[in-house]
């Protein structure tokens, strides 16, 4: 009697290039989603860049809100990040990006360093009116909202970069099982529709996401559109363990967090 196939059981070589030819593949899928960018205060971009990372030239908060029109079950993807640069690079730096799927997280954190977490992430629209939040632990720490006031050029196809450590936590608990890395990856991106949104970004306190430490200083644009992308990352350089520990709990939700106050006059 023949036995079935033992679907944990090791791939054959032919498989394993199968699965890699599909992940290098062009996904072609598009997403709708809502973009914020913002002025904070310069000091707070600077607190949370981990070395080699280093501020540019503006203190610029972006804040992404899609969801993307995946077969069978849309995903929803969010990404809250600051400007940063490196080694002559400008680029964007994650603090955090929730995420619909356990598959979006495992493969983005494991593959590429993606600070990604389990969250509730909304895009809506009625008419004109647009509502888009990042929600964790029944707090919408990040909600977008506003009223669509014309159309925007579409820009060219465009390769933005963003910067992500990947590391594994030390078995015993101090430090890591093998230094760190710092990634580079790349997304080429197309728009084939843009909006400009004339409203406003709301932050709400959360011990675990604590993105009011960056507030709006000065709100730069809000759109609302339809893109596609591609990426690819690389690994540039190692980097200093001990320099990179103190800004390990932003990947995690840390039981000290909820120690942490919120900064003076933000109540």
């Amino acid at each position: 009697m023949a036995h079935a196939r033992v679907r944990y059981g090791a791939r054959t070589e032919a498989e394993l290039a199968a699965a890699r030819t599909a992940s290098s593949r062009l996904t072609g899928i598009w997403s709708t989603g809502v973009v914020a960018l913002w002025e904070t205060d310069p000091d707070a971009v600077a607190a949370v860049l981990p070395p080699p990372l280093k501020p540019t030239g503006s203190p610029l908060v972006r804040v992404n809100i899609s969801t993307v029109d995946l077969p069978g079950r849309p995903l929803g993807a969010g990404s809250f990040s600051v400007a940063a640069a490196h080694d002559g690079v400008d680029g964007w730096y994650p603090l955090v990006m929730p995420m619909t799927h356990e598959r979006a997280l495992t493969g983005g954190r494991e593959v590429f360093g993606e600070p990604k977490k389990l969250g509730e992430v909304t895009v809506r629209r009625d008419g004109d009116a647009v509502r888009a939040s990042l929600a964790r632990h029944g707090i919408a720490f990040v909600e977008v909202r506003g009223t669509v006031s014309g159309s925007l050029p579409l820009p060219g196809p465009a390769a933005k970069t963003d910067f992500y450590f990947k590391f594994l936590p030390a078995v015993d608990g101090c430090g890591f099982d093998a230094g760190p890395l710092l990634v580079h990856c790349v997304r080429q991106e197309k728009v084939r529709r843009l909006e400009r949104v004339t409203g406003e970004v709301v932050l709400r306190e959360s011990a675990r996401d604590p993105v009011a430490d960056l507030p709006v200083r000065r709100l730069v644009e809000i759109t609302v559109g339809e893109k596609t992308s591609d990426q690819r990352g690389r690994v540039v350089e190692r980097v200093d363990a001990r320099a990179l520990l103190p800004y390990v709990h932003q990947r995690y939700d840390d039981p000290l967090q909820i120690h942490d106050g919120p900064p003076p006059g933000s109540e």
